[in-house]
C-alpha cells in the first residue's frame, strides 16, 4: 500500500467542475470568489453551482420562484422542535434531525432519476432556511414567519428570524456571507456528503451526513467559538493581556490559519469590510476594533491570517443572530454546495471506499477465555 497522510492532506480524492482553490485562490466554476462576492447574489450562485454557469434572467426568476414556492416545511417537522427540551438543544442537532425527518414526508425520497434530484434539491435549499429561523424563534417562545415571495435569500432568512423588515446594508452583508460560504471544494462536510450518496443513499441522507460533519468546532463551528472568545475578552483593553496569554500557552485561537491556504482566506476581506460598516451602523464598533487588534497580534507572532470565520462572527453579531445559530447559517449557505456535490457525484458515481494502514498487532491465536 502506499504511503498515508493523516487526516488525507493534499490527497486528491476525486475530479469536480464546482470549486477550485488554486494558488490560494478560490473560483466557483472559474469565477473568482471576489468576482462574485462584490457582484452575485446568492441565487446566482445555487444555479452557477448547480448548472456550471450563470443563469439567464428568465432562468434566475423561475430558481427564485421554485425556491420560494418551496419554502413552506410540513407542521410535523415544526412540531418536532416543541417534544424536546428547546433550550439546551443545540441548533445543528435541531437541524440535523429536522433535514433527515423531511425525507420522511417527500414522496420522491426514494426516486433517484436526475430531476427527481434535482427537485429535492430545490426542496432542501429552501427549506433549509426556514427551518434555521423556525427553530430559532420557537426557541424564542415566538411562532415561526412566513417567507415574503417578493424577497431575496437572503432578505427573507433575516425577515423569518426577527420578523422585521431587513435594512439594506442587512441584507447585502448577509448575502455576501451566503455566497462566500456556498461551496469550498472537497471541505469535510462536503466529502462526507459525497461518500454517503456514492452508496446510491439518497438525497436527504447526504444533506443529513454532511450537517453531522460540519457540526464539529474544527469545521463550521470556529465562527461560534470565535465569537465566544470575543464576548469573553470583553473590550479592546484586555486584547493585549488575553491573547499574549494564549500565544504564551501555545492555545489554538479559533479563526485563524487554514489548511488549504497558505497566504490567507481570500474570503476573510469581504466580512471584514462588512463587519466593519455593520458594528459602526449598530454602535458597537468594538467588536470590529477587537478583531483588528486580535488579527494584528496574532499575524505578527505566526504566520497564520484569518479566515472567513473570524470576522463572519461579529458581521453576524451585527445582524442580531444568536451565536449558536452562527453554524445552522453556513449550513443554510453550504447546502448549495452539497448539493452541487450530490448531483455531480450521482452523475458520475463511483463508491468512494479507501484502504487503511493497518498499525495493530501482528498475528494472533485465540485462546479460549478461562485461560487468559
Amino acid at each position: 500500500m502506499t504511503a498515508t497522510t493523516k487526516g488525507l492532506e493534499g490527497v486528491v480524492a476525486t475530479q469536480s467542475a464546482i470549486s477550485s482553490i488554486i494558488d490560494d485562490t478560490l473560483t466557483y466554476v472559474g469565477y473568482n470568489i471576489d468576482d462574485l462576492a462584490d457582484n452575485a447574489s446568492f441565487e446566482e450562485v445555487i444555479y452557477l453551482l448547480w448548472h456550471q454557469r450563470l443563469p439567464k434572467a428568465d432562468e434566475l426568476a423561475e430558481l427564485k420562484q421554485q425556491l420560494a414556492d418551496n419554502m413552506a416545511v410540513p407542521q410535523a417537522v415544526l412540531d418536532h422542535f416543541k417534544t424536546y427540551d428547546i433550550k439546551h438543544v443545540h441548533p445543528m442537532a435541531a437541524l440535523r434531525t429536522a433535514v433527515s425527518m423531511l425525507g420522511l414526508f417527500d414522496e420522491e425520497a426514494e426516486v433517484m432519476e436526475p430531476a427527481a434530484n434535482y427537485r429535492k434539491a430545490i426542496k432542501i435549499q429552501a427549506k433549509i432556511s426556514t427551518l434555521v429561523t423556525a427553530f430559532g424563534r420557537i426557541r424564542a417562545g415566538k411562532e415561526p414567519i412566513q417567507p415574503k415571495t417578493d424577497y431575496s435569500f437572503a432578505a427573507n432568512f433575516l425577515y423569518m428570524l426577527s420578523g422585521e423588515e431587513p435594512k439594506d446594508i442587512e441584507v447585502e452583508a448577509f448575502n455576501k456571507a451566503l455566497v462566500l460560504h456556498a461551496d469550498h471544494e472537497l471541505n469535510a462536510s462536503t466529502f462526507t456528503a459525497r461518500v454517503a450518496v456514492a452508496t446510491l443513499s439518497d438525497v436527504y441522507s447526504g444533506v443529513t451526513a454532511a450537517i453531522g460533519a460540519l457540526k464539529g468546532p474544527l469545521h463550521g463551528g470556529a465562527n461560534e467559538q470565535v465569537m465566544k472568545m470575543l464576548t469573553e475578552i470583553g473590550s479592546v483593553d484586555n486584547v493585549e493581556p488575553v491573547i499574549n496569554e494564549k500565544l504564551a500557552n501555545k492555545e489554538k485561537i479559533m479563526g485563524f490559519g487554514h489548511r488549504v491556504y497558505q497566504q490567507g482566506d481570500p474570503r476573510a476581506k469581504h466580512l471584514r469590510e462588512m463587519s466593519k460598516k455593520l458594528t459602526e451602523l449598530r454602535g458597537e464598533s468594538k467588536w470590529y476594533d477587537m478583531s483588528v487588534k486580535i488579527e494584528e497580534m496574532v499575524t505578527s507572532a505566526k504566520p497564520l491570517p484569518p479566515n472567513v470565520d473570524f470576522y463572519s462572527a461579529s458581521v453576524y453579531h451585527s445582524l442580531n443572530i444568536e451565536h449558536d445559530l452562527f453554524t445552522p447559517i453556513f449550513a443554510v449557505s453550504r447546502a448549495s454546495g452539497w448539493l452541487a456535490h450530490i448531483l455531480e457525484q450521482y452523475s458520475n458515481n463511483r463508491l468512494i471506499r479507501p484502504r487503511a494502514e493497518y498499525i495493530g498487532p501482528g498475528m494472533q491465536t485465540y485462546v479460549p477465555v478461562e485461560e487468559r
